[in-house]
């Protein structure tokens, strides 16, 4: 059934954005979902329709209307995904590489939404009807483990979790270089791009926290495999912070990845010059069960794309 939250701004909220407050005060609806209410007229500020872009004054009153959820359009396609975990209130599953996660601008079919709508009777339709059960992304280029809601509740609940950052999100990257440290902590907030639209970047004039702690797995003639967390969740965040570092993912066209690694024996380079796609592996992902209150904890092997490359690099660096 419909929403409605009546919210009144105090004195800290003075010279906020008003979607920023609103995500701060409903944990349990994204920023981008706030975003797409604002602009569907679904979020009045002292009674008229506004921008997300707004800035508050104390005593400015806010009625937001969430909509019932509305029942997924997209349809159930016959793509194979590797299922982790399911139970009755859930699902982890490992995406592959190159599947796009639901659909969007240019992507109607051939998602992992497809996929699950084939699997699963129903999902949660909070996310909107394009995102029926997606409670996180991966980019399209990375693999490994993602959950997904069936129900409603569990969705909700799983987004607090995000927003509350006691979810752990622990990855496996590929980058070039060798850094000079055994592990680091990048701490630098990222926004879109000022001059490329579709990139994100750290020095964006108004970017949103963002930080990210790596440790050295295993070091290569030329690359580096590196253990990454992430403490927050920004569109390509990982992607964006190792390249600001100097060590951009191997493969990663659009952040700096594909250019000519500095391996000094050819196996090497052309090992790391076949990637088709970022090296970046989602590795590990631990939660708590909603329902049960339970820590769930799940791991992913590498996939065999990757572990090919690892291979070769290490036959090009320890011969």
């Amino acid at each position: 059934m419909e929403e409605q939250h009546e919210l009144v701004a105090g004195r800290e909220a003075a010279g906020l954005r008003l979607d920023v407050w609103l995500a701060q005060r409903l944990p349990s609806l994204s920023r981008a979902r706030l975003q797409a209410l604002i602009d569907e007229g679904c979020v009045l500020l002292d009674g008229t329709r506004t921008r997300a872009s707004a800035r508050l004054r104390p005593g400015q009153a806010a009625r937001v209307t969430v909509p019932a959820p509305v029942a997924a359009e997209p349809q159930p396609e016959d793509i194979e995904v590797a299922v982790v975990h399911e139970d009755g209130h859930l699902i982890v599953v490992n995406k592959p590489a190159g599947l796009v996660v639901h659909p969007g601008a240019g992507t109607a079919r051939g998602t992992l939404v497809n996929a699950l709508l084939r699997h699963v009777r129903d999902l949660s339709g909070v996310g909107g009807v394009l995102r029926p059960g997606i409670v996180h992304r991966l980019d399209k280029g990375t693999s490994g483990l993602l959950v997904v809601a069936k129900d409603d509740e569990t969705h909700r609940a799983l987004v607090r979790q995000f927003a509350g950052r006691t979810v752990l999100k622990e990855y496996l990257a590929l980058v070039l270089g060798a850094p000079s440290r055994p592990k680091g902590e990048i701490d630098a907030p990222i926004g879109r791009d000022p001059v490329h639209r579709q990139k994100m970047s750290v020095r964006a004039p108004r970017g949103r926290e963002a930080r990210t702690s790596w440790l050295i797995e295993e070091r290569f003639d030329g690359a580096t495999l590196l253990r990454v967390r992430t403490h927050t969740g920004r569109t390509h965040q990982i992607r964006v912070h190792l390249a600001s570092i100097g060590h951009p993912i191997a493969g990663d066209a659009m952040y700096g990845g594909a250019r000519t690694p500095s391996s000094r024996r050819a196996g090497a380079r052309e090992a790391l010059q076949s990637l088709g796609r970022p090296a970046l592996h989602a590795a590990r992902l631990a939660f708590t069960e909603p329902a049960s209150g339970e820590r769930l904890d799940f791991a992913a092997p590498l996939p065999a794309d990757l572990l090919e490359v690892l291979e070769r690099l290490r036959a090009a660096s320890h011969p």
